[in-house]
């Protein structure tokens, strides 16, 4: 079974088609979906398609990109909604360093905050940290977290090393299936299988073969594949790893009903 462990859902390219995005990942075999929040306005929509669908799994948190506009009333509405919502993670939260005109002071506070509200429930996080990756490893050193996920790794072997010494597994998607993405191909070939987990991060990180297009969850199956040709391995194993893997990295994602 496939997890997709990085997608948002509530996104609204997928209004009016949602339905069928879904049925056509589980078609190719798609069994768990972790949907992480980015600000206040997605914790309920978020929530809500957990609610209503059973191989959805939430995750609520502030993303790096959205804290100009968050306040101390934000987090304590994150508090509140992980006290009553059965959620897999505090996410997706971190430190963006690529977009430029973005407070990183204020990205700093909101990636403290939530990583001290993650200590308090216990929970796993899903990390963002576009060019950012030590930055984020230096606060996860002075605020220790029970593991969890860097999303869309890109960063060099020597970071990749340091994150999973911390307890994470690192998300890998459709940039593996650019050619031209040397060190990505590069880490998916080398790094151990135990530490990767797959994800989509659709609509937004569109593969080769679907570029001006929103990405679509159904799409990890072929990113399986890509991972499989990559490491010289059969897809089976990659998909029976990758699951587990990402079963460790979130320990609160339930799909033990599910065949992997």
């Amino acid at each position: 079974m496939l997890i997709d462990t990085h997608i948002h859902l509530d996104a609204s390219e997928f209004d009016g088609n949602r339905e069928k995005v879904l049925i056509d990942a589980r078609a190719a075999g798609v069994g768990a979906f972790v949907v992480p929040a980015v600000d206040r306005e997605s914790f309920r929509r978020v929530a809500a398609l957990a609610s209503a669908n059973r191989d959805i799994h939430p995750a609520l948190g502030i993303h790096p990109l959205y804290t100009g506009e968050a306040t101390q009333a934000d987090l304590e509405l994150l508090e509140y909604e992980l006290g009553r919502e059965k959620c897999v993670a505090v996410g997706e939260i971190g430190l963006d360093h690529f977009v430029e005109d973005v407070d990183r002071e204020q990205q700093l506070l909101f990636f403290v905050a939530q990583l001290r509200i993650a200590q308090r429930y216990k929970l796993p996080v899903i990390l963002h940290l576009r060019r950012a990756q030590d930055a984020v490893l230096k606060q996860l050193r002075l605020h220790a977290v029970c593991g969890g996920i860097a999303h869309a790794f890109n960063g060099s072997r020597q970071q990749a090393d340091a994150f999973i010494k911390l307890g994470f597994k690192l998300g890998f998607g459709g940039a593996m299936s650019f050619e031209g993405s040397q060190r990505i191909r590069r880490l998916a070939t080398e790094l151990p299988l135990e530490s990767i987990v797959l994800e989509t991060d659709a609509p937004d990180m569109a593969p080769a073969w679907g570029q001006g297009l929103p990405n679509v969850p159904a799409n990890i199956a072929r990113y399986a594949r890509i991972l499989a040709d990559l490491r010289g391995l059969p897809v089976e194993e990659v998909i029976r790893a990758t699951s587990v893997n990402a079963r460790a990295a979130l320990p609160g994602l339930d799909v033990s009903s599910a065949a992997v």
